[in-house]
């Protein structure tokens, strides 16, 4: 027998008990989760139900107190015609009821954490709330941390993102369109926007590549973000990923397109734009002052990660004589014994970097920390030391590298980029090198955002469009949204 939900589309629930018992016993024969409790209704034995639950995906408490106890102690009144209503409205406590006979729905529902009733005599079925799975519970994401502002963050729990989002928007104009993805999973996904606020087209353009999802599982955001991107191949992100709350409010506010997923505590946004990645959350929280030399930093810090070992090996190999005599005969000293030759050590220490830098990410807190220190500092000095790798090239890839740290949006493109700029100025100096850097540029400037171009603050040079770009003014200046997003750009009213 078929299990897939898509396997009892359009089939319904027979009115005789014994036989769904016989065909939820087979359905869910293998699943040993699936609890089972018949029960006589009032005190008439012809009352016969049947109540289907997942274990650990019920609040128990709920289902005795609300669903069980008072369906066994029910006095039922002689004046009723049908059971079902009548244990709906007069019977059951839950806060949240529905009726269907539909086998597909009552099935999708019973394996989200539903308790379904099934009545001798009658094809409808009851299907209660009584979810109560366990969650991580609110925290502070990692890798989003902040000085100032909400520590406040998202979970796997669909239902509990969707209040802590409704907590920072409680507006009715906050939009939440439901939908499921995936044969095998039935992933639940909410499509969230502000109604007044959001670019019709962006949305309009998001819902059809959801629809043209096909795909047996989506267990991850992020599935959904390679899915519906369209450009799969380039090395900048062009949707947004956060796990708070406040981000996501901030982004709806603007305009954007929210894609909340079952499962997974990271939370899409679209459109997003090459100027996000410079973005931090304590820019908005913290003066602006202060903030504007943050932003200023990661940008500079950007250029300077993927720049600066192809700058100096270009220079130290081919054009040598554009170098201030005591720095180039600095480098040519230590460079007296070194086995390996500049493009050599370059494209070393790189790699080096990332294997010292993924070793700490991916090891224990405690033990990273320390491979960082032995890597960075022990077997750097050593290696210099020993005349295997002369000390200005290590200078200069590990200041690129702690560069590229500032900027961890951006952790794939620093290094690709850094080793097509390297290997383009290891063979063709610095005319190479500015070949990469064009092209580096084009590149950005052929991306879209769901048909919004990549670099739309670059493209639009208003006054208003600068306001949050190289820099953030402040408050009091930021009166229109940013115009290639929203049509409704008034974001606060001016003094009269």
């Amino acid at each position: 027998m078929k299990r897939e939900l898509s396997a009892f589309n359009g089939k319904k629930l027979s009115n005789n008990i014994d036989e769904n018992i016989d065909l939820f016993s087979t359905i869910f024969e293998k699943d040993a989760a699936m609890r089972k409790r018949e029960i006589i209704i009032g005190n008439a034995s012809k009352n016969r139900a049947v109540l289907y639950f997942v274990d650990s995906m019920i609040n128990a408490d709920t289902l005795t107190d609300a669903v069980i106890r008072p369906l066994v102690t029910a006095n039922l009144d002689n004046d009723f015609d049908n059971l079902v209503d009548y244990a709906e409205k007069k019977v059951l406590f839950a806060d949240e009821i529905s009726k269907s006979e539909d086998l597909q729905k009552i099935i999708s529902s019973l394996l989200y954490g539903d308790t379904v009733i099934i009545f001798d005599g009658y094809r409808d079925a009851l299907i209660i709330n009584t979810k109560g799975w366990r969650s991580r519970g609110v925290d502070e994401p990692k890798d989003e941390r902040v000085l100032e502002g909400p520590r406040e963050g998202f979970d796997e729990a669909l239902m509990r993102n969707h209040t802590q989002l409704r907590r920072k928007l409680p507006t009715p104009d906050l939009c939440i369109e439901f939908i499921k993805l995936g044969r095998k999973t039935d992933t639940k996904i909410f499509v969230c926007y502000i109604e007044s606020l959001v670019n019709r087209r962006i949305l309009n353009i998001i819902k059809e590549r959801l629809k043209k999802i096909d795909i047996d599982g989506v267990l991850d955001s992020n599935y959904i973000s390679e899915l519906i991107s369209k450009d799969k191949f380039s090395l900048f992100k062009t949707m947004g990923k956060t796990q708070k709350p406040d981000v996501v409010a901030a982004k709806l506010l603007e305009g954007r397109v929210a894609i909340m997923v079952d499962g997974t505590p990271t939370v899409l946004t679209a459109p997003y734009f090459f100027l996000e990645n410079f973005q931090s959350d304590d820019d908005y929280y913290q003066n602006y002052l202060s903030a504007a030399i943050g932003r200023a930093l990661r940008y500079i810090c950007f250029y300077t990660a993927i720049c600066l070992p192809a700058i100096f090996l270009a220079f130290a190999v081919y054009n040598p004589h554009l170098l201030p005599v005591d720095f180039l005969l600095s480098i040519i000293s230590s460079r007296a014994n070194v086995p390996f030759s500049t493009f050599g050590e370059c494209v070393i220490l790189i790699i080096l970097f990332e294997i010292l830098k993924e070793t700490g990410i991916r090891m224990q807190q405690s033990v990273g920390h320390a491979m960082s220190i032995v890597g960075g500092l022990v077997v750097g000095q050593a290696a210099v030391e020993a005349g295997i790798i002369s000390a200005p090239i290590l200078i200069v890839t590990a200041l690129s590298g702690i560069c590229g740290l500032i900027v961890p949006k951006l952790k794939a493109s620093v290094f690709y980029f850094k080793f097509l700029f390297v290997i383009l100025s290891g063979f063709l100096g610095l005319f190479g090198f500015f070949i990469g850097l064009i092209f580096l540029h084009i590149h950005l400037y052929s991306l879209d955002s769901f048909e919004i171009p990549y670099v739309s603050a670059g493209l639009e040079f208003s006054k208003a469009s600068l306001k949050d770009t190289l820099f953030r003014v402040n408050w009091k200046s930021m009166i229109k949204r940013p115009t290639y997003i929203s049509k409704n750009v008034v974001r606060q009213k001016t003094e009269k």
